[in-house]
């Protein structure tokens, strides 16, 4: 069966991938709104799909569809954090599934009213957790899960991903849009980490500031300092020097864990495994929105205790505030 999708956020960065996916898995795009007209990009995948910068007439024509015998199967949600919740409902409401980019909300108990809504309308609400897909990521899983039941792994996460002065204009760089820097760039790893060791036990924050965060989360098979950074300041020198912007690092007992490629498959992985039934609903994501709404309300400790070494690096003011 071919599916007909609709897309709300389709001029963002993320929203190609999405478009790749539905037309990987062999459906068709029939909508997509974004406030932004900069979607040049829908050409490469549906030239023949609306395009609606207003919200109502985005919603006109798909009723207008529905009316007309074009059902709409599934609404696939990239639009800006904060929407999120809002832009799910959206699609309850029009009789379709939602398959949502990550973070799906910014709080739990916005899971709570999507749950609800959800059960409501019979519908299903489903989460891009691209990262349980990597099949290396799968093999870490499986090693730990054979490890003996009482061992505890330590382990540094680092992820330094440069951004330009461009972020803090955007909806990226204010906390309320996005919820800040841990979870707007980092979420997709603390869910990996929670997926791979286990329930968190505990969560410190040692450091958050504009573009960086750091801190401890003990889980139940592992001790884990990490470091999010958007300022290419804190990159390793020997990736300056070779003109790179973005350092990926994950160290388990002290042995480098590699998991920077096979990425390009994975959202249309995410959407085939959807379609087979096989996709991951609200309730897996609700551990790592847990965790990032925690890290975003501590008082952050300063450099206490079992903290990444890269935590130690120079602040930086903010851009706008010299």
């Amino acid at each position: 069966m071919k599916y007909n999708f609709a897309l709300i956020g389709a001029a963002g960065y993320v929203a190609p991938r999405h478009m790749q996916a539905i037309q990987n898995t062999g459906n068709d795009l029939i909508a997509a709104l974004d406030k932004h007209d900069s979607v040049g990009v829908i050409d490469s995948f549906f030239p023949d799909a609306a395009f609606f910068v207003e919200y109502e007439r985005f919603d006109r024509h798909l009723e207008k569809l529905k009316r007309s015998g074009t059902p709409l199967h599934y609404l696939s949600v990239c639009s800006p954090n904060y929407l999120h919740d809002a832009h799910i409902r959206f699609g309850l409401r029009h009789g379709a599934d939602v398959i949502c980019e990550k973070p799906m909300v910014l709080n739990p108990w916005n899971l709570d009213a999507l749950e609800e809504i959800a059960a409501e309308t019979g519908r299903s609400v489903f989460n891009i957790l691209q990262l349980r897909l990597h099949p290396s990521v799968q093999q870490l899983r499986e090693r730990v899960q054979q490890a003996p039941g009482d061992s505890k792994f330590d382990v540094d996460l680092t992820y330094i991903t440069s951004r330009g002065n461009w972020y803090y204009a955007s909806w990226k760089g204010r906390e309320p849009q996005s919820g800040g820097i841990a979870t707007n760039i980092g979420v997709h790893f603390y869910d990996m980490l929670q997926w791979i060791f286990g329930p968190v036990q505990q969560n410190t924050v040692h450091l958050h500031t504009h573009d960086r965060a750091a801190g401890f989360l003990e889980f139940e098979r592992a001790r884990v300092r990490w470091f999010l950074s958007i300022n290419t300041d804190t990159l390793p020198d020997i990736v300056k020097t070779a003109g790179g912007r973005t350092f990926r690092a994950l160290t388990i007992e002290g042995e480098e864990f590699e998991f920077s490629g096979g990425f390009t498959d994975l959202h249309t992985q995410s959407y085939q495994a959807i379609l087979d039934g096989k996709g991951f609903p609200l309730s897996a994501a609700r551990p790592a929105i847990e965790i990032v709404h925690d890290i975003r309300h501590q008082q952050p400790l300063g450099l206490k205790g079992d903290f990444h070494p890269l935590a130690k690096l120079p602040l930086a003011p903010h851009p706008f505030h010299q």
